[in-house]
């Protein structure tokens, strides 16, 4: 559904998407991250036609954006930048403007569109008497408008309380699993992105520097963490034991060579140290992402 092949831009001296090549398939919502600076909003202008690349292709749906945006462009939905609507008028005004850059879209559809995102009871009101949510919910309304395959959203959940943020999460899942859509997210938030993407991409100062899915962010790192009625004292058991060689933050330990944590657990059970729970520590995706930014 999109496929970058060695894509740069050029701002002047300043390059801010240096030779990236990245491919989203259909049917996955896959999550683009960076820091502020890094990339993300030029490259996603490139696939939206809003920017052209200095050099590299850009294609979407099988369609090259820079020789044919319109049929590139044709069954793609996207929320990109600051969404801009007429404050006086109600939302299915907005959204019956809006539709007619594209193509005139019939009344069954707007109300469609306003049901799925759950506008159906405000979106004869005025935009100016919208909440934040509402109005993020709104532009969601207009990207799938088109009746999309492709649905590009750049920062949905900015600026959204954490009601409207799970509101948007739930409704980005719904999208996926009952229409089929393929979705681009880019996000600040990491622990939506994990929850809600297969696979992502991460970008830092312009460059690709990880596309994978989440499983590979997981990766076990040696230590397990557990909880008992007295850590200090059960390490100390396991230390003497010779069933770890470290532990840290009064909750992890790390087992010496070969040692399971069947072994762990009997030997605490010996010793009568009661055991609540015991498991590898994965490393999350904000410890890797923030990996990654270190390198």
């Amino acid at each position: 559904m999109i496929e970058l092949r060695n894509v740069t831009k050029k701002f002047g001296r300043n390059t801010a998407v240096n030779d990236v090549s990245l491919t989203v398939t259909a049917g996955e919502i896959f999550g683009l991250l960076g820091h502020n600076g890094a990339g993300k909003s030029t490259a996603i202008g490139m696939m939206l036609g809003q920017v052209w690349p200095t050099a590299g292709q850009v294609k979407l749906c099988g369609h090259e954006v820079t020789r044919d945006r319109r049929r590139a462009l044709q069954k793609v939905g996207a929320i990109f930048e600051a969404p801009a609507f007429y404050n006086d008028l109600s939302g299915w005004r907005n959204l019956e403007i809006l539709s007619t850059y594209t193509a005139p879209t019939p009344a069954r559809r707007i109300q469609e569109v306003a049901d799925w995102v759950g506008l159906s009871g405000r979106i004869m009101d005025k935009v100016k008497n919208y909440s934040h949510g509402m109005r993020a919910r709104l532009a969601l309304a207009q990207a799938l408008l088109p009746q999309p395959a492709l649905l590009i959203l750049d920062e949905p959940g900015d600026g959204l309380d954490p009601e409207g943020i799970h509101e948007m999460r739930q409704t980005i899942q719904r999208l996926h699993r009952e229409l089929g859509l393929t979705i681009l997210l880019s996000s600040h938030l990491l622990v939506e992105v994990e929850q809600v993407c297969l696979s992502i991409a991460v970008m830092n100062q312009g460059r690709k520097v990880f596309q994978g899915g989440i499983a590979e962010t997981r990766q076990a790192r040696g230590w397990v963490r557990l909880r008992t009625g007295n850590f200090a004292e059960a390490a100390r058991i396991l230390r003497e034991s010779g069933l770890i060689t470290r532990e840290r933050e009064g909750q992890f330990i790390l087992p010496a060579e070969g040692v399971g944590a069947d072994k762990v657990v009997e030997r605490l059970v010996e010793r009568r140290q009661p055991v609540f729970e015991i498991a590898p520590e994965e490393e999350t995706l904000e410890s890797f992402y923030l990996s990654l930014m270190k390198k």
